[in-house]
């Protein structure tokens, strides 16, 4: 993509201006642009403009479109890349002249803040990010000689360079993630270690919600620092929502009065669920007005000196409510939330100030420290879940992070709701197959009308016949609907087309031919019993695939210095196959995999899972460099192996190909 951005970068002056990482995300908002309606003029720039972060907040549309037309007159001409890189550098300096500081616009907590374009960073941000590795990973053996971090230095930038702080924390979030025996933790680190350490995290980052679109490798080696926070922030935002759902709080039922309402409740993403529980609990105190969000209707910390009235009275001093200066007031609520036993991780200036980041974190430890809920359950048995339903959970996460990671223009945080109006599954669509979404008959969100989404829908599930889907009784109202089962069968359909294109795409000299099922699983058994192991395995749902031994020794066998087969189980218990299975996932990301399934998926052959393990690791040989590759397989040979599996007659009956499970419903 670098070389890509740099051929059309042809002006060194103007490449000088921007890092690799601002280029490939201003080309990517350019792209969004043009298609929108086939061209992009000057006239256009200054509405389409208003999603860049800078010049899209800080002017409106009106100052950017007056002065637009007094860099070119001519509105009607049609918009390079470099015209709009031009454009956007001096709108640009407009705004930051006019505000006089770039310091508020800061890394957004709820936006994907990997992706802004400004480099400042918030101090108070980056304290409070400090102060809470500080303490959940005091304990860890190998960074208490690192830690407490001094968040008045950069010496949190110097400590990530190495990874490993990154990894752990991403266990912190959510854990088991990561298997801490695949992290290279020497006291000193080779380059190729220290990226693999970070290759490991970015694809965790993924498989756990992160969005990382802009982010590589050579960033945490040279310490950017707003990348770094960006991240930071997603994985500890990621930590402190996770209790945010009726899984794993089922008390949050008391929030609603009906099943319909808790449906609602269930598809909601987890900072609406903490603002709708802030609100539940205010009502009880009597205060009167709705909190909205983590900033302006919090800044006079009135609410807050309600909540905690109401979750700990006995810590409660009637000073908070009689103070009259919104700082005093915030200064004696993070006091009353101290005594409840609430580490501070944020000023009283940060909550007058409205810091939305630190508003929600503070929000959220509330909630995790003491929600104010009842304990009883026995109203909530109909939350309890079937195999069924934990296999659809499971399915619907793994569909979602690979959506999040390919950086659409919505964050998804539910395949059944977030893909109803159709908008995400085109933009999906037209990064798998690039031109295949005709973008002017599209409706673009907020959608009002029901029969818009119908026809977002509609365009889905054509372009879905189109690629060869399997789309029997599948219709673009199902997904408007909302139609669990259907749309986790496009979405699987969906997902394989996209590893089957990319390894297609890898093999330029197979003339066009299309990679099967089939193929995959010749090309595993191929490169185990070359390296002269037994193991083999009959289908991608094949049973003795469970213990992880053949995963094990495929990934030694594209990377022989992959495994350390001294931390390899014989994956006889169910405990020994788990081991196995996290092993594998780590090490498979530690090379470069991006992948999204869970040791379960292993464990219990999950065939979709199995596939794409599979094709992904498959993918990641074929990318290598010949020279690199320890077999010393040249592309001739693995042209002419694979030709060989393309010409012969073997049917999809040895993959037992999801399509006929699932497509037809």
């Amino acid at each position: 993509m670098s070389g890509y951005v740099g051929i059309l970068v042809s002006d060194p002056w103007l490449q000088n201006q921007f890092t690799q990482v601002e280029l490939r995300s201003l080309k990517s908002h350019f792209t969004t642009m043009r298609r929108e309606s086939g061209r992009l003029t000057v006239g256009d720039l200054a509405s389409r403009m208003s999603n860049l972060k800078v010049v899209g907040e800080n002017l409106t549309e009106e100052e950017r479109a007056s002065f637009i037309q007094n860099f070119h007159h001519k509105l009607d001409d049609d918009v390079d890349f470099e015209f709009f890189l031009r454009v956007y550098l001096n709108l640009n300096a407009h705004a930051s002249a006019r505000t006089g500081s770039a310091a508020k616009n800061s890394s957004a907590f709820l936006k994907a803040a990997t992706t802004t374009l400004l480099h400042t960073i918030s101090e108070s941000e980056k304290a409070s990010y400090v102060a809470h590795i500080n303490n959940y990973l005091a304990g860890d053996d190998f960074l208490k000689k690192y830690l407490p971090i001094d968040a008045s230095t950069n010496d949190l930038f110097e400590i990530t360079k190495d990874g490993v702080l990154l990894c752990k924390l991403i266990n912190v979030a959510v854990p088991g993630t990561i298997d801490e025996r695949a992290i290279n933790t020497k006291r000193v680190l080779n380059p190729w270690e220290r990226n693999e350490n970070h290759t490991l995290c970015l694809n965790s980052a993924k498989a756990i919600g992160c969005t990382v679109v802009n982010i590589g490798t050579q960033d945490f080696i040279e310490g950017r620092r707003h990348l770094v926070l960006g991240l930071i922030s997603q994985i500890i935002k990621i930590q402190l929502l996770a209790d945010l759902n009726l899984k794993k709080t089922p008390q949050l039922v008391e929030l609603v009065d009906d099943s319909k309402d808790v449906e609602e409740l269930m598809s909601l993403p987890p900072e609406k669920i903490l603002l709708r529980w802030m609100n539940f609990q205010l009502k009880k105190s009597g205060y009167r007005k709705i909190v909205t969000n983590f900033s302006s209707d919090v800044k006079d910390a009135e609410a807050y000196a309600h909540l905690l009235n109401v979750l700990a009275p006995e810590h409660s001093k009637p000073s908070a409510l009689a103070a009259k200066d919104p700082l005093e007031r915030a200064k004696l609520v993070l006091a009353h939330a101290e005594r409840m036993g609430c580490k501070r991780y944020l000023t009283a200036k940060d909550i007058v100030e409205g810091s939305p980041n630190l508003n929600l974190a503070f929000v959220a430890h509330i909630f995790q420290h003491r929600n104010g809920l009842s304990t009883q359950t026995k109203q909530i048995s109909f939350l309890d879940t079937s195999p069924d339903d934990t296999q659809i959970s499971r399915e619907e996460r793994a569909f979602r992070f690979w959506m999040n990671s390919l950086g659409n223009s919505t964050y998804i945080n539910n395949v059944f709701e977030d893909l109803r109006n159709g908008w995400v599954l085109l933009e999906t669509l037209d990064k798998v197959s690039p031109g295949i979404v005709n973008w002017k008959i599209a409706n673009k969100p907020p959608i009002k009308m029901p029969f818009r989404k119908v026809e977002n829908c509609n365009q889905v599930v054509k372009i879905g016949k189109q690629l060869k889907f399997s789309l029997v009784n599948i219709a673009g109202n199902d997904i408007v609907q909302g139609n669990k089962k259907l749309i986790l069968a496009y979405l699987w359909q969906l997902m394989r087309y996209n590893i089957l294109q990319l390894l297609k795409n890898l093999r330029f000299h197979s003339h066009g031919k299309e990679i099967t099922d089939a193929d995959i699983l010749e090309w595993a058994n191929t490169k185990v019993s070359n390296s002269g192991s037994q193991s083999r395995m009959d289908s991608f749902r094949d049973k003795s695939l469970s213990d992880g031994i053949f995963f094990l020794e495929l990934l030694s066998a594209v990377q022989h210095r992959a495994v350390n087969w001294s931390l390899v189980t014989k994956g006889v218990t169910d405990e020994e196959k788990k081991m196995n299975a996290s092993y594998i996932i780590s090490i498979a990301r530690k090379l470069g995999c991006s992948i999204f399934l869970l040791p379960e998926d292993v464990t219990e052959v999950n065939q979709k899972m199995i596939l794409t393990l599979t094709a992904s690791i498959m993918f990641w040989f074929l990318k290598q460099p010949v020279e690199d590759r320890p077999s010393g397989i040249s592309d001739s040979e693995a042209s002419s192996h694979l030709e060989t599996i393309s010409n012969s007659t073997m049917d999809d009956s040895s993959s037992e190909s999801s399509m006929d499970e699932n497509g037809h419903l």
